[in-house]
């Protein structure tokens, strides 16, 4: 993982967390009962999903862990706004979490696949748990929708496309890592070889629909932004323009003028316990 600049990304991961948040609210309701004391977000971040675990469990202490400083700071600023508690912790993950003391909640979103050997990584995160905690991963889901398959111009389907990019790129990225080990992504069943019972999925929806308001719309923009310029040499000449189309402030038919954006995602989160003895 330390080949991405994290703090270069502080702006899109925050503004990520926030469109992504319905999701994440969803899952929490799955985790009431019975309600955690102590909480670990590793990876966390700018703190988002930290912050809503916070204000579901206004009891819990929760610790947002992550190896990048300013991410860390990002999410003591935001705790602060919102009036939460959050504690950070400087944790590069998976080699830094030695020491954390067990909790009853560990929350790890969208971080294993950065990691080669993502069974490893998922053994590490339930030795956190103390007996009876829970461990939730979010891996997975379906790609977002933010446009309809005919933009009015351009060759139909762009987005199909560019789903079949990054799930390249994708493909490429977890070779490429470290130790990187080949696995059946299956995570019910990676959980259950971790040592945690009750393994199990659940996807919830982040659905925001057209005309989006400005934060979603903004997410879009920076999102197509980064994929013109990541898959600018595998996409053929039309596809791009229709990008740089899209992505022309001055365009009528540009996304931050266009009335039938919106967002949609599917977000797979899978839960793990700890047995009590």
């Amino acid at each position: 993982m330390k080949d991405i600049d994290w703090a270069a990304m502080a702006d899109l991961l925050e503004l990520e967390g926030e469109t992504h948040s319905p999701y994440v609210r969803q899952a929490v309701e799955e985790l009431e009962d019975p309600a955690p004391q102590r909480i670990l977000d590793i990876g966390s971040g700018p703190g988002v999903a930290a912050s809503l675990l916070a204000a579901a469990f206004p009891k819990a202490e929760v610790t947002a862990v992550d190896g990048t400083p300013e991410l860390l700071a990002r999410a003591e600023e935001r705790a602060e706004r919102l009036g939460v508690e959050v504690r950070t912790k400087a944790a590069e993950f998976p080699a830094g979490l030695a020491g954390l003391e067990p909790a009853d909640l560990v929350w790890s979103g969208q971080v294993v696949h950065h990691v080669g050997d993502q069974q490893g990584a998922l053994d590490l995160l339930a030795g956190l748990l103390a007996p009876g905690g829970a461990l939730t991963i979010v891996e997975g889901g379906l790609p977002e929708r933010w446009l309809p398959r005919d933009l009015g111009f351009g060759r139909p389907g762009l987005q199909i496309r560019l789903d079949a990019a990054m799930a390249d790129r994708f493909g490429r990225m977890r070779d490429e890592l470290p130790g990187s080990v080949r696995v059946l992504e299956d995570w019910p069943g990676m959980l259950r070889a971790a040592g945690l019972a009750d393994a199990r999925s659940k996807t919830f929806l982040v659905d925001h629909p057209a005309p989006l308001a400005d934060g979603p719309r903004e997410f879009v923009r920076r999102q197509l932004e980064r994929q013109r310029k990541g898959l600018a040499d595998v996409l053929d000449a039309e596809d791009l323009a229709t990008l740089d189309r899209l992505l022309d402030p001055a365009d009528p038919a540009g996304i931050d003028h266009r009335q039938d954006l919106f967002l949609l995602a599917a977000k797979t989160v899978h839960f793990g316990r700890k047995p009590q003895s």
